[in-house]
């Protein structure tokens, strides 16, 4: 298929939707995995990778992360360059053992009180957005709920002083978001040193912050990871900064492009609207997993072969890298009945929304649908003629199905 390259360029995911919808089912409906032909350069050894589209395969290679690797890299097409392979390989770019070593010490850091103490913090923040969204009136849904809700959220998790909070989203917004003009610096700042400069900025602040909560134990985040030991194991500076910046990143921009796309969808559903109002009680939940699986706020992960190995019919030789495109299983055929169509009330709803099952199934699953399902419950209830007033200003990454303006009235 001659637009099958067409997935490694940015330009493709400037492109509508409903296009990039049809190239998906097409690719589908090969019946095998197509290989990308991408040499973006020369001194690359690794040319290109095959597009996993379906369902059955991306759940699969999740399963099997001993042959499917995460490591070097799992996200993005190329190995990092060594400017950025000290700030990059957190524990979604690692394989056990690892990664189940930083996922237990982490885990130990969630304990019941923690938790607790943060689905509390999302009924709060998520109550004074609306009451500043009420009092504000039209606005940018993007700018004034989407993005400060997770923000404040992971911020007041970890004791990010107030200050720091525009930084640290000009960091995440740059790192995930490079490529899209709204994210470029001006000056001619080349891409690698512009992500290189915002990770260093996220160490930074974690070193300063876990050097404050040693010496000022506080009751956050960070103050429960400096001190988590596990078997006489804790957290090294670099890994305390690595995870940082996964916190961070995946927390604000994956809860915000689920919420700007829930608006979006709600406005362009009015039938699914009016049925969630009637018993928002029972169907908030469907709502927040149906959104996921629709909007797909991470489009693909990508995984490295460890051996030659068969799966479906094709063997894929050791070295070879695979693309996990989420948003393709959640719109798969022959698991979802209708899958373009937004249904609440879709049962079973296996999506991969949160990534496939195995070790690296989201970490912060559980937060995400408790920030989705507080801030949708007060929306709709405390002002539900809430709607987008245009079509949303799109952001142009292939990595990220982010939304970056989205006007809104009620």
């Amino acid at each position: 298929m001659a637009y099958d390259a067409d997935l490694a360029r940015l330009d493709f995911w400037g492109r509508p939707p409903a296009e990039r919808a049809q190239v998906f089912a097409a690719l589908r409906a090969a019946g095998r995995p197509v290989f990308v032909d991408y040499a973006p350069d020369a001194a690359q050894t690794v040319k290109g990778f095959f597009a996993l589209t379906r369902h059955a395969e991306i759940v699969e290679v999740s399963r099997h992360p001993e042959i499917f690797s995460s490591e070097p890299t799992a996200t993005s097409l190329d190995d990092p360059p060594p400017e950025l392979s000290e700030f990059r390989g957190s524990m979604i770019s690692m394989d056990d053992p690892r990664h189940a070593r930083l996922r237990r010490i982490v885990s130990r850091a969630f304990t019941p009180r923690m938790i607790k103490k943060f689905e509390d913090d999302v009924t709060l923040v998520a109550r004074d957005l609306v009451d500043r969204l009420a009092e504000r009136g039209p606005c940018d849904f993007v700018t004034e709920v989407a993005t400060p809700l997770p923000l404040t959220i992971i911020c007041a998790m970890m004791g990010i002083p107030k200050a720091a909070y525009d930084d640290v989203i000009d960091a995440t917004n740059l790192i995930i978001g490079v490529g899209d003009p709204d994210y470029v610096a001006p000056g001619g700042q080349d891409r690698t040193s512009m992500v290189a400069e915002r990770f260093a900025y996220l160490h930074r602040l974690m070193g300063e912050l876990a050097a404050e909560r040693r010496a000022r134990p506080s009751d956050d985040l960070v103050t429960a990871l400096v001190t988590a030991n596990v078997d006489g194991e804790s957290l090294t500076e670099r890994e305390l900064g690595k995870f940082f910046g996964l916190l961070v990143i995946a927390g604000n921009e994956t809860t915000r492009t689920a919420l700007s796309h829930a608006l979006t969808l709600f406005t362009d559903h009015p039938d699914q609207r009016a049925l969630l109002r009637d018993d928002l009680g029972a169907r908030l939940p469907g709502a927040v997993e149906e959104v996921v699986r629709h909007a797909t706020p991470v489009t693909w992960m990508r995984r490295t072969v460890t051996r030659d190995t068969d799966l479906f019919g094709h063997t894929y030789q050791a070295g070879d890298r695979v693309v996990l495109y989420y948003n393709s299983a959640n719109r798969d055929e022959a698991v979802f009945d209708r899958p373009d169509a937004f249904d609440i009330t879709r049962s079973p709803n296996p999506h991969v929304g949160f990534g496939g099952p195995g070790p690296h199934f989201c970490l912060g699953a559980h937060l995400a649908r408790r920030e989705m399902t507080v801030l949708l419950r007060e929306l709709f209830t405390r002002l539900p003629a809430v709607h987008a007033t245009a079509p949303p200003v799109r952001q142009r990454s292939s990595f990220i199905n982010g939304i970056s303006r989205l006007p809104c009235a009620f």
